[in-house]
Order: structure tokens, then sequence, then C-alpha cells
């Protein structure tokens, strides 16, 4: 372990003097380091979520510093105290932190390198945040080390003790979709190391965040829809633990109760990829009521349905509307072209680099909690039918 540590650190350390490195080589390279941890240290990060120093020197109205040095032993704490204490962690079944542990003792400064965890690397919107992200780094003098989660938690919590190690000045994260617990999160926070959530927030942790207008990008959306004449409109969304996923349902449910509409729970589902579209869009087709319009979460599940109501011989959109969320390179792409959200995720990407490395900086203090959201746009094109003249 220790050796895999200092080969990553000295290559991290290299991209400091080699400017004209390509990073995503050096990048790639790192990660397939990364992918050897073993899952014992993963399992070490996961189960210690019961207790934390922090929540042992509230309960005994100490400081941090007091009850790390209690559990060492050290004899600047009285006996009692300090048996106290042991006792209380014992019982309480306390892992200590290895990690927060190393960063307090170590005397290695964090590099100029910002940590960026991408949920997946094949979506369009979350690449055009990376490319944001590399720019406003690279014009203030950082570099990035980019992993993805595949939107799995232990893989998440593993980037981030990868993170810790290799003396990041800073993370940049969209949770993933499996993430259940978020004590890795917090002890960025309690470590001192600042964290800046992008488009899935953590509503479990005070860090900054920088989200799209969801509400009112969904709220647009179908208030398109309806009035180009549709009136049973289906909603494809994430899970409903998201944030974006609550938002967008939000807009989507208060766009209909606008215009009096009818909110059918037979329309509503769990759908958030052209694969589950495509096995779940027949259904509604296939109702004896179907939807003429459908809002999806994102451009591939709005694909998904597009294709299937292609296949089922309608007309797009004439006898179907269809809405994405994206504005991705697919959606100009598909047949007729997809009326869409634009996200405008490079932005995004800009004011999480520009937030976090303020705070690396000391322009801005690092527990301060910035809150930025960047505007929506509907882009209508093909997959919707022209809005109807309102009455006057």
């Amino acid at each position: 372990m220790m050796q895999i540590n200092q080969v990553v650190r000295a290559i991290v350390c290299t991209l400091r003097t080699i400017d004209n490195e390509p990073i995503d080589t050096i990048t790639l390279f790192i990660l397939n380091i990364f992918a050897k941890e073993t899952k014992q240290h993963t399992r070490i990060m996961a189960e210690n979520t019961t207790l934390t120093m922090k929540d042992i020197a509230r309960e005994f109205g100490v400081s941090i510093a007091t009850v790390s040095r209690a559990l060492n032993n050290s004899p600047r704490i009285s006996a009692d105290k300090r048996e106290a204490i042991q006792r209380y962690a014992r019982e309480h079944n306390f892992v200590p932190n290895s990690i927060a542990e190393s960063l307090r003792h170590s005397k290695v400064k964090p590099l100029k390198i910002i940590g960026v965890i991408l949920p997946e690397m094949v979506h369009y919107y979350f690449m055009s945040i990376l490319a944001g992200i590399e720019e406003e780094a690279g014009r203030r003098g950082y570099r990035i080390m980019v992993a993805q989660s595949n939107e799995e938690y232990e893989r998440e919590v593993r980037i981030c003790k990868s993170f810790y190690e290799n003396k990041v000045c800073g993370i940049i994260v969209s949770q993933a979709k499996d993430s259940h617990d978020y004590k890795h999160f917090q002890q960025l926070i309690d470590s001192n190391v600042p964290l800046v959530f992008y488009d899935r927030i953590c509503t479990g942790v005070e860090a900054s965040r920088v989200v799209v207008d969801d509400y009112m990008g969904a709220y647009n959306a179908v208030t398109h829809l309806i009035e180009s004449g549709c009136r049973r409109i289906a909603f494809f969304g994430s899970p409903m633990s998201l944030e974006i996923s609550k938002n967008r349902f939000n807009g989507y449910k208060d766009a209909l109760l606008k215009h009096k509409l009818e909110i059918d729970q037979q329309l509503i589902r769990a759908c958030d990829n052209r694969a589950d579209a495509e096995e779940i869009t027949p259904e509604l087709l296939d109702m004896e009521n179907r939807p003429d319009g459908f809002f999806a979460v994102n451009d591939d599940t709005a694909i998904g349905v597009l294709y299937t109501a292609k296949r089922y011989g309608l007309r797009v959109p004439e006898d179907i509307s269809i809405c994405g969320f994206t504005n991705g390179d697919r959606a100009k792409a598909s047949d007729p072209m997809l009326t869409t959200v634009e996200q405008r995720g490079k932005e995004v990407g800009k004011e999480a680099a520009g937030i976090l490395i303020d705070k690396v900086e000391g322009i801005s203090p690092k527990d301060k909690v910035e809150r930025r959201i960047v505007k929506t746009r509907l882009v209508v094109r093909g997959t919707t039918r022209q809005t109807m003249p309102r009455n006057t």
C-alpha cells in the first residue's frame, strides 16, 4: 500500500513541472493505480459510520484535540477523563479515522490539484461540466485529477479516500445514485478539505453547491407541452432520493396544477436511461387512454421514448410530443431533433471550480456555504408541436 502511495505521489508532483503533458493521459494512469486499492480499505471507510471524534467531543463538552489525545493515552489528559472517553468510544463501537489522523499530522502541503468525481463519463452533461472545471482551474493555475464513481457508493468512498491520501487541495463531486450514507463527505469537511457539490447535491452535508434551476427547467418544459396541446403528460425521472429528481418532479407537477390538469400516478415512472425507457414506454402506449406527451429527466431517456413511439408507428410530434433535459449532441442528431432543456454544464463547472479555488486561496472562508443556481433554457425543436395561441 505504501509503495502505491509513493508512486502516485511522485506522478502527481511531476504534474507541476510538465506543462505540455496531456492531462488526460496522466489522469487515466493515476486512476488505473487507484483501481488496485484493496477492498479492505474501502470497508474501513464504509464501516466507520457510527461515531466520529466530533460526536465524542460534543458528548463530553471538550475539543476534538482532547478526544484524540485521550484515545491515544496522552498523559496530558487526566486519567479519569481519559478512561471515560475511551470507555464511551468502546461502548459505541468507535473506529478511528486513520485518514483524518494522517492529514492532521502530515507536514506535506496539499498540491494545486483538484479532485473531481463524476458519476459517469459517458454522459454529455457531466463531460461538459468537466470541461468547465478544467477551463477555470487551468486559468487559475490548477490541474485536475478525475475519477468516476460509476454510480456506486463504495467506489465513491474509495475515491474520496484516494484523493485524501494524495493531497488534493479540494474536491468537486456529484454524488452517486447508489450513495446511502454521507460520512465520507463529512470526513472531508472535518479534515478541512474544501468540498463543492454539483448537479446532485447532498442535503445531509453542509457544503457549497452549484446546480441548475431544475424546478423552472421542468416547469417551463411541461408548460410548453401543455400550451402545444398535450393533456396527458408522462414523467420519466430518476429516483426520488436525489434532490434534482424532486425538483424536476415538482416543476412537472406544478405546471399541471397551474393548468388544472390531472396528475395521473400511472404516468409517473422511475426511468432515467434509454434502455429502461424502451422497456417502460410500451406499457404507457398500450394504455387505453395513452399519454400524448412525455417529459424525460434527460435526453437519453427522451430518445428511448422517441425510438419506441416510432416503432409503434406513432408520428412525432403529431401523435406524441417528447421533451428531454440536457441538450447534448444526441438531441440534435435524433430524428426529429429533440426539444429539450439546456443545462449549461460548462457554466456549472466553471462556477464550481471558482468556488473551490476561492476557498483554497483564502478569498472565501472554507466554512462558508455557497449556493449557486445556473439558469436553464428551453430549446424547442421537432419533437414538440408549435405552441397554440392563447385565448385573449
